[in-house]
């Protein structure tokens, strides 16, 4: 059995004047294959997306009090966030890492997906 040979292409979006969704949508899409004709669900895709300038994205005043929240399991372990505050604290990267890591579907090639994404500020 000889074994295929896979390249990995890489992708690049510019995020300058963008809105968020806009973007999240289109490398959550090619995160997951969708975008080749022999598309699978259960198959990972040998892909790298690269999204720069993050922090010039076009975010609504209204889509900046959108809340993020984390739950510990504990009780009163409920953490709420704006995505402004976040954005401040930890950087646009982080706040398009979440919501496309919410767009992409939590099973167990949801990690290998995410770690073919990078976002540069």
């Amino acid at each position: 059995m000889t074994e295929k040979t896979t390249t990995t292409r890489e992708y690049t979006i510019d995020a300058t004047g963008k809105r968020l969704g806009r973007v999240a949508t289109e490398a959550a899409s090619i995160l997951l294959g969708k975008d080749q004709t022999n598309f699978a669900k259960h198959v990972t895709v040998a892909v790298k997306v690269l999204i720069t300038n993050a922090s010039k994205l076009d975010i609504s005043e209204k889509r900046a009090t959108e809340e993020f929240q984390t739950y510990s399991g504990h009780p009163s372990g409920r953490k709420v966030e704006t995505l402004g505050h976040l954005a401040n604290r930890r950087g646009y990267g982080e706040v398009l890492t979440r919501v496309i890591g919410g767009m992409l579907p939590k099973n167990k090639l949801h990690k290998p997906r995410m770690k073919n994404l990078i976002v540069t500020e």
